[in-house]
């Protein structure tokens, strides 16, 4: 299977400049200027489309428009390009999210992916009625996805969990023509052990290549324990120009419009989350701005006011590209990439950075 390519779609609002879009943590303007109306979502995955992308992460969460919602709107004026649509394990039954999930490869022609969301902020869970602990949530992304997959592929399922029960469960005629793969993230032993036994793609942040190198032999491992073989994905913001000062000018750019105490309250948050992710993200730049580089080209700069992803490929297009091959080396075939703004973005990286990672890995292919 070649390496995929993926896009993010910014349901929250976009802008020339990372910052909080959501209720919990605040919204900032630079970062929400561009409202997620239709008409501009619409723009971004058209030039995905156009760009050469899979398919387009839609994000869940507070800051976001329900996913399913905005994925199926959004499918309407493209032609190609997939979605990779996330949701919330735990806030629907499994019957339920395969209905959804069936109906919209169905109708899109099979262009669907699963992004399967445990939740690592308490407060946010809290705004949506769970009070499930750190490990209960995944002991409960456990059996969802057990019995997700099985409805997918057109089982009947009787399950008497902790957390899931179901008694005859199946969909009507379901569409397994086209498979749904599953895609996970999370960086504890619980996550690991889920994603060992129940995903298809293990989804990573961008940490420096020794760290992922080692998440990647140890996932290997948990998986091979179970008879699995998981593919790797890489979740990675990009600044790439024409040239190396271009680029990092604009890292500076963004660094100096981000409010110190914007900053202050957005680590506070991050330290009051049991998220293993974004504690590994946080560790990177531990609040301050003085080492930023984390890594060749590997910026975590963005970490500073976005939760989740908060690492970026800062370079020269052929940097980027290097950059990004020696991520493949490691073991990723897929990257869910990301620019501010997303719709000028689209079209940078698919135009100038692809065509290069190409050149980089001419036996791995690209799609």
């Amino acid at each position: 299977m070649p390496v995929l390519f993926h896009w993010f779609l910014p349901t929250g609002g976009d802008g020339r400049d990372p910052g909080g879009v959501t209720s919990v943590q605040g919204r900032t303007e630079a970062a929400t200027r561009r409202p997620a109306d239709i008409g501009y979502l619409g723009q971004v995955a058209r030039a995905a489309e156009q760009a050469g992308f899979s398919s387009l992460l839609a994000p869940v969460g507070l800051g976001c428009v329900d996913p399913w919602i905005v994925a199926t709107a959004v499918a309407q004026h493209t032609d190609r390009i997939g979605f990779l649509v996330a949701f919330r394990t735990g806030f629907a039954s499994p019957t339920l999210l395969a209905q959804q999930a069936d109906a919209f490869r169905r109708f899109a022609g099979g262009r669907l992916r699963l992004n399967v969301v445990t939740g690592g902020d308490p407060a946010e869970q809290r705004a949506y009625g769970d009070t499930l602990s750190h490990d209960e949530r995944y002991e409960r992304t456990d059996e969802v996805m057990a019995a997700l997959r099985d409805l997918l592929d057109g089982g009947t399922v009787d399950w008497a969990g902790r957390h899931v029960s179901l008694a005859g469960a199946a969909l009507v005629d379901p569409a397994v023509e086209h498979p749904v793969p599953l895609y996970f993230g999370g960086a504890s032993p619980a996550a690991e052990a889920v994603a060992a036994r129940r995903a298809d793609v293990q989804l990573l942040w961008g940490e420096t290549p020794v760290a992922l190198g080692e998440r990647i032999a140890r996932l290997r491992k948990l998986a091979a324990a179970h008879g699995r073989t998981l593919r790797y994905g890489l979740r990675l913001h990009v600044i790439s120009r024409d040239t190396a000062a271009e680029a990092w000018a604009e890292a500076d750019r963004m660094l100096a419009r981000m409010d110190p105490a914007a900053v202050l309250a957005t680590q506070q948050r991050f330290a009051a989350m049991d998220s293993t992710g974004q504690a590994r993200m946080t560790a990177l730049h531990r609040g301050g701005t003085d080492a930023l580089e984390v890594s060749p080209n590997l910026w975590a700069g963005i970490g500073l006011v976005r939760e989740g992803a908060g690492t970026a490929l800062v370079g020269s297009h052929q940097e980027v590209a290097e950059r990004l091959a020696e991520y493949r080396e490691l073991g990723i075939e897929e990257f869910v990439l990301s620019g501010y703004p997303h719709l000028e973005e689209a079209y940078r990286v698919g135009e100038e950075v692809l065509p290069r990672l190409r050149a980089l890995t001419p036996t791995g292919g690209t799609g």
